[in-house]
């Protein structure tokens, strides 16, 4: 019984943890938006996108963490994860088109990425 009673805190505590992970992709996808406005009318913007980028794949990669640390504890569903490792893979992409500075594909797909992220947070 008190395993039980502790394995439903733990997964409550997790699927709060992967809420807040969420939250701070989205955020840090919609701060790119803006520090790619930035890129394109200062000085520093090309080095705020370039530090941003980072946090966004490091938040990404929280998100893998945070879904798979919800996932184990409380034996849920597994799409979380496969929600998160899917959007790691579009990050993956996102950076890559970056730096080979193809904006024809890294704007749209930014902006399908913050769409897919305000999603996942709504669901939660």
């Amino acid at each position: 019984m008190a395993t039980q009673v502790t394995a439903r805190r733990t997964a409550r505590h997790g699927f709060s943890f992967l809420r807040i992970t969420i939250a701070l992709q989205t955020l840090t996808i919609f701060l790119q938006a803006v520090s790619s406005g930035l890129l394109m009318t200062t000085s520093y913007g090309e080095a705020l996108h370039s530090v941003g980028a980072r946090v966004m794949y490091g938040a990404s990669m929280l998100y893998v963490l945070a879904a798979a640390l919800a996932w184990k504890p409380g034996g849920g569903s597994l799409r979380p994860v496969l929600h998160a490792s899917g959007f790691l893979v579009l990050a993956s992409a996102q950076v890559a088109v970056g730096i080979a500075h193809l904006p024809a594909v890294h704007l749209p797909l930014g902006v399908l990425m913050f769409g897919l992220s305000v999603l996942a947070l709504a669901r939660r």
